[in-house]
């Protein structure tokens, strides 16, 4: 069982996703191909979907993507939803986005594999791809964000640099906590 199979058990663990990335996605037409890496229950990849993208969503959670994908066949979208490792996965010139929300930590333990992540994202997608990252902007995460792309080297254009606000709220204890979180979203050039 999948680390996150037991929290997932929890319908709509994460909640709503952020107003901001909607929003911020609603603009563009065509629509295109998305992939939401960590998608987990799907809270991203519905609601893009719901917008007319064709969304793939990659998680390590069963259960998370057995949720998605039953929302999904009920509403009709246009959603695959995969279980697997998103570090294993490597067709980015098949999308034209590429959304990372809050899976990505730089953790001393992950650091590495992150960044690593990273730079493979920024080198395989194409030419005027679009990477999205929402992370926590709590110590240096957003540094090792920009810093990652920049050493990347690739040609890319800062699309959005959004200060977000997580707002979450455990439904059965009431507890409730706010975290700051970043929007970027680059554009390959």
């Amino acid at each position: 069982m999948a680390d996150y199979d037991k929290y997932y058990e929890t319908e709509d663990l994460f909640g709503e996703p952020f107003s901001e990335l909607i929003g911020y996605f609603k603009q563009f037409e065509p629509k295109g191909n998305l992939i939401d890496l960590g998608c987990g229950q799907g809270r991203d990849s519905i609601s893009l979907a719901r917008l007319g993208y064709n969304v793939t969503g990659i998680d390590n959670s069963q259960v998370g993507i057995d949720q998605m994908i039953s929302i999904s066949e009920r509403e009709g979208l246009k959603l695959t939803g995969l279980v697997g490792d998103v570090y294993a996965f490597d067709n980015y010139q098949d999308f034209d986005i590429v959304l990372l929300d809050s899976m990505l930590h730089f953790e001393k333990r992950d650091l590495k594999r992150e960044t690593d992540l990273i730079d493979k994202i920024a080198k395989r997608i194409n030419k005027n791809g679009l990477i999205c990252i929402c992370i926590q902007d709590t110590g240096k995460k957003v540094k090792i964000l920009k810093d990652t792309i920049d050493n990347s080297g690739i040609d890319y254009e800062v699309l959005n640099d959004t200060p977000l606000v997580y707002n979450y709220e455990d439904k059965e204890s009431g507890y409730k906590s706010e975290t700051k979180y970043c929007m970027y979203i680059v554009k390959k050039k």
